[in-house]
């Protein structure tokens, strides 16, 4: 049996190039710049137009997009971007790609930033999320296969979070400042520049060994072909959503309705279908074509290797990062409620929550790559929980300043302590086979549930109140401390097959 994490990789020094930190620094901050603008920025962009709190709600559920990507991820690991594969390779292809779509998207929400028909608002924020999830695949992937071991995995995690935190922060900090001087328009159409800026970075980069063509002309035809495929997944993602729209309001459904309980049912089939299905692929040899299929080959191997404890690790996945991602979901409403403006949101998005997610992240890494998984998970629970539990100490305080500023700065903290043990932890469950579909299976099951109750965080909000919501939010990670000693002792099953793992464009 092989351990999740080796016990002789933990405390020791890891040799991780300085280009392959500078790399994924760059990856974090292409990805965190988007991620923020059609989740806390848009909800309160949606606060500050007068749109109803349920409905706030359901834009969370814009979030539930990139939990699904395990159904594209596997695309990405067998097909090569058009054109941009050609001398950049599969990984950095598809990152291009993707960075072209995601600026294509905030223009579109730039475009339709009075939000005076929600649909649209919805189509831009839905196709931004897509490329954003699709770049998020991609970068993974290759993480994964550049750092392999939990020692390196430790500083390459916090180095792409420094890079992801530092974006979400210039995207909430500056979109508000912005905001507050001109409009929304201009707030987006600035973070799409930024959000474009790495792409020449990347562009400008060696190709790979084996390219397969000339970077001028591997650039012109990804280009056009991005161009064509940024507008088919748009005219896709309308046609799916008008079909929606119109099936929910053919079931009356409102923003008093309380559709969680079905949605969820409705995600969680394919899983449930899984682990039924387990006994059966316990018993599949190397060669069955379940295990061979380019499409569920990845997502039936994790099921192959770690039996019945998968549902354990799932269950504990899923409950682990509850707790951000509702306190994401409600706590720039909760500010805008509570009459902050957003002069002092921009600088709690900012010159607070920049420093304080750094230092989380730092350390966070450090405990990564020196601590037992355990330990490390345990301690970014707790102080996770207290970042969430800090918003009700500001809901009964009278607003001010350094209130917000403090309850921001642990909360960030917490978060970023949190999320950059759990990333590792992630990484380590991953078959080098299969890293960028395996790991976007994991991550994306790992915010199913938390993204499913984001979108009836504004239901929960009227029931309960801004108090009662992060007293909760705050209890669902403590929960997931309960099941730590059991999921980190699960190991997997030694390979019957071959394992390939790529080796560093880097070098040692």
């Amino acid at each position: 049996m092989t351990a999740i994490a080796g016990a002789a990789e933990v405390g020791e020094t890891a040799k991780v190039p300085g280009r392959l930190l500078g790399l994924y620094l760059l990856l974090g901050f292409s990805a965190g710049l988007p991620f923020y603008m059609f989740n806390a920025v848009l909800t309160l962009r949606l606060a500050k137009h007068g749109v109803d709190i349920a409905i706030i709600g359901f834009f969370a559920w814009v979030a539930l997009l990139p939990t699904f990507k395990f159904l594209w991820a596997p695309l990405l690991e067998k097909w090569d971007a058009p054109g941009f594969s050609r001398f950049w390779g599969k990984r950095r292809g598809w990152i291009m790609l993707a960075q072209l779509g995601i600026f294509t998207a905030m223009i579109g929400m730039a475009a339709t930033s009075d939000d005076t028909s929600l649909p649209l608002t919805a189509l831009f924020a839905v196709t931004l999320a897509f490329w954003t999830t699709t770049l998020e695949i991609a970068a993974d992937g290759w993480r994964i296969e550049l750092a392999p071991s939990q020692s390196e995995q430790g500083p390459v995690v916090a180095a792409n979070l420094w890079g992801y935190r530092s974006a979400m922060v210039a995207a909430g900090s500056g979109a508000a400042l912005i905001a507050a001087r001109a409009d929304w328009t201009w707030a987006y159409l600035a973070i799409a520049a930024a959000a474009f800026a790495p792409f020449p970075i990347l562009a400008a980069m060696r190709g790979e060994a084996d390219a397969r063509g000339g970077r001028w002309a591997s650039l012109a035809s990804g280009v056009a072909a991005s161009g064509i495929i940024a507008t088919l997944v748009t005219v896709a993602t309308a046609a799916i959503g008008w079909v929606a729209l119109r099936s929910v309001a053919a079931a009356g459904v409102d923003s008093d309705s309380n559709i969680t309980p079905f949605v969820l049912v409705v995600c969680m089939l394919p899983f449930i279908a899984l682990a039924f299905a387990l006994p059966r692929i316990r018993k599949m040899g190397a060669d069955a074509p379940w295990r061979r299929s380019p499409v569920a080959g990845p997502y039936v191997d994790i099921f192959w290797r770690y039996g019945y404890a998968t549902l354990a690790v799932l269950a504990f996945v899923s409950l682990y990062r509850v707790g951000d991602v509702l306190a994401l979901t409600l706590s720039h409403p909760l500010w805008n409620e509570r009459g902050y403006s957003l002069d002092q949101i921009g600088i709690a998005d900012g010159a607070v929550a920049l420093p304080a997610s750094m230092l989380g992240v730092a350390i966070g890494g450090w405990i990564a790559a020196k601590w037992r998984l355990g330990p490390a998970l345990a301690a970014g629970a707790v102080v996770a929980a207290l970042g969430n539990w800090v918003y009700v100490w500001l809901w009964w305080t009278p607003p001010a300043g350094w209130v917000l500023y403090a309850s921001v700065a642990l909360d960030q903290f917490g978060n970023g302590l949190a999320g950059t043990v759990f990333v590792v932890y992630l990484s380590m469950l991953v078959n080098p086979r299969y890293p960028a579909a395996q790991y976007a299976f994991l991550s994306g099951f790992a915010f199913l549930l938390a993204r499913l109750l984001a979108g009836a965080s504004g239901t929960m909000q009227k029931a309960v109140g801004y108090d009662g919501f992060f007293l909760f939010a705050g209890f669902v990670t403590v929960v997931a401390v309960v099941l730590i000693p059991f999921v980190t002792r699960v190991a997997a099953r030694e390979p019957d097959e071959e394992v390939i793992t790529p080796e560093s464009v880097f070098g040692a």
